[in-house]
């Protein structure tokens, strides 16, 4: 096995902790965890190699897009900052993560945020046709439809993640949370900036849609299966076809805290 390039890399030591730990415990997957984890010197060489393997079709092959995502990674180092607070995001707020290595090996909500961080790369070097492909192959693999021009920050979590969808110009910041099938669309009335914008630590449940070119503001959270087609006030918990005011939430950034998620909201 080699070495770490980084030993300072916390991150990255504990998922190589784990997937040794694994491999001896289960042997059957020995050659999958040294193949994906143990075989790579760096979080970002493993990353690559999952999401190009993930990624590859007939037409495009995994080393082609391995290829272009170290690309991404090397170029741009705020991609490898956000994943790593991405990685903490989930283990910090998803209570069936045991642990650092589990969403890098098998959350496919954490594969199609960071295999949207290199499409967006794409789509702002003026590599449009690079970041649509890519955009493509997200959608049909993972179920998650992100386009590359959205703008989503760090420590994002995707829980469960099938059937989201994220435009053009949507924004979200920092710290944010989401579970399936949460959409963030126009309403198909206009163009150019049509689309949310959704401020630090929102939270929003299962089956919402946030539509057109609005504010979610700071600390809001969003009950499952709402409909939200105006502004919400920074820190108000809204419900509801359409969304209405409900009550404020207990946490200042409910994003941080997932019990709330399934329960009261629907």
């Amino acid at each position: 096995m080699g070495k770490t390039t980084d030993q300072n890399d916390e991150i990255w030591n504990r998922i190589r902790a784990e997937a040794t730990h694994d491999a001896q415990a289960e042997p059957a997957l020995a050659s999958f965890l040294h193949s994906v984890v143990l075989g790579h010197h760096r979080l970002e060489d493993a990353l690559s190699y999952i999401l190009a393997s993930k990624l590859e079709s007939s037409t495009v092959t995994a080393l082609t897009l391995r290829e272009l995502i170290d690309v991404a990674l090397r170029q741009d180092r705020g991609i490898g900052v956000a994943v790593r607070e991405d990685l903490r995001a989930v283990i910090s707020r998803d209570p069936a993560c045991p642990g650092y290595s589990v969403p890098l090996l098998y959350f496919k909500g954490f594969h199609a945020l960071q295999a949207y961080r290199v499409a967006h790369y794409y789509w702002h070097h003026g590599r449009d046709a690079m970041a649509r492909y890519l955009q493509s192959r997200i959608s049909e693999v993972f179920a998650v439809d992100i386009h590359p021009g959205a703008r989503i920050g760090k420590g994002i979590m995707f829980d469960h993640a099938t059937s989201v969808v994220i435009g053009e110009t949507a924004v979200v910041e920092d710290d944010f949370s989401m579970l399936h099938e949460v959409t963030l669309g126009g309403t198909g009335k206009v163009g150019g900036d049509r689309h949310p914008k959704i401020g630090r630590g929102v939270m929003i449940g299962a089956g919402a849609k946030v539509l057109g070119n609005i504010k979610v503001g700071e600390g809001a959270r969003i009950g499952a299966g709402s409909v939200v087609l105006s502004d919400v006030p920074a820190f108000t918990t809204v419900a509801g076809v359409p969304a209405r005011p409900v009550n404020y939430p207990v946490h200042g950034l409910p994003a941080l805290d997932l019990d709330d998620l399934a329960g009261d909201l629907g």
